[in-house]
């Protein structure tokens, strides 16, 4: 038509309004595998300067605590396989005060000589002796880092009370209990390879070569008449050491398969681990 002037509007940008995202949807920015870019499509939305970001908790993963174990059994019970087993599972690092002892004695000491006296007699090694052997090795960098597991330690309340002045708590503390008769037999028919380190038993698992069997040798303190003295020493030290971890303290009987002990302390040494990680994380603002 003449005259008219067909004019068109001018395109109009809408934007959206500002967002408050509510508690529901700042937790999904927090755990959602796309909250970064969820984020940055919010603030994107509006490019209005009066928009104040909202502020987010930032959830910090702090690393868990490692495991730390007590194992405790009268001689022979079954300790040193059950050992292997949990570090082999688990990655702790096996502390044996009966080994720091023994590597003392082979050093030829003054520490060793006198350790050896007390040990020839089926006595405890004196706490000044042992404990701050003990302390030394719970004190490097791959037992903090790594978690330990000190076997056949402490054997007595004092020992179990200098352990704690020193600030070392186990989480879990495990009895194996084994009859007497049976102890015997195992300590007896039991021997070293001194090349590998591996404990065979003359009866139960014998070495697999005659190679192997011709170098094995026997323990001093595993005769029948020095294996009697310890369970004695043990049994009666035994009793004030469990008061000390009364509350942690698991009982299971050794007298069964290496596989059948093993499934016990898995699951038990399992549940301590999902404990641990189910402890709340820390939150910053």
């Amino acid at each position: 038509m003449a005259g008219c002037v067909n004019s068109i509007s001018p395109p109009v940008t809408l934007y959206p309004p500002r967002v408050s995202p509510s508690p529901a949807a700042r937790s999904s920015f927090l755990f959602s595998g796309d909250s970064v870019h969820s984020l940055y499509r919010l603030r994107r939305v509006s490019r209005s300067p009066s928009i104040v970001s909202p502020k987010f908790q930032i959830v910090t993963a702090e690393k868990t605590e490692p495991l730390k174990i007590m194992i405790s059994g009268a001689p022979a019970s079954g300790k040193g396989t059950q050992c292997e087993l949990i570090t082999h599972k688990y990655g702790l690092v096996h502390i044996s005060a009966g080994d720091l002892l023994r590597a003392e004695i082979a050093s030829g000491s003054e520490n060793g000589r006198r350790a050896k006296e007390y040990m020839e007699k089926g006595q405890l090694v004196p706490d000044e002796i042992v404990v701050m052997m003990v302390k030394d090795r719970l004190s490097q960098t791959d037992s903090k880092q790594n978690g330990w597991l000190l076997d056949g330690y402490p054997r007595s309340s004092s020992q179990a009370t200098a352990l704690k002045g020193f600030g070392f708590q186990p989480d879990l503390f495990i009895l194996l209990e084994v009859p007497e008769d049976i102890l015997i037999e195992r300590v007896v028919g039991r021997r070293l390879d001194p090349v590998t380190g591996k404990i065979y038993h003359l009866k139960y698992s014998p070495p697999g070569t005659e190679e192997i069997a011709a170098r094995l040798t026997q323990r001093f303190d595993d005769t029948e008449e020095k294996a009697k003295l310890r369970l004695k020493t043990h049994n009666q030290n035994v009793s004030d050491v469990l008061s000390m971890y009364d509350d942690i303290t698991i009982k299971i009987k050794g007298n069964r398969s290496k596989e059948e002990v093993f499934a016990h302390i898995d699951t038990a040494l399992s549940e301590l681990l999902q404990q641990k990680n189910s402890a709340p994380s820390s939150l910053l603002s």
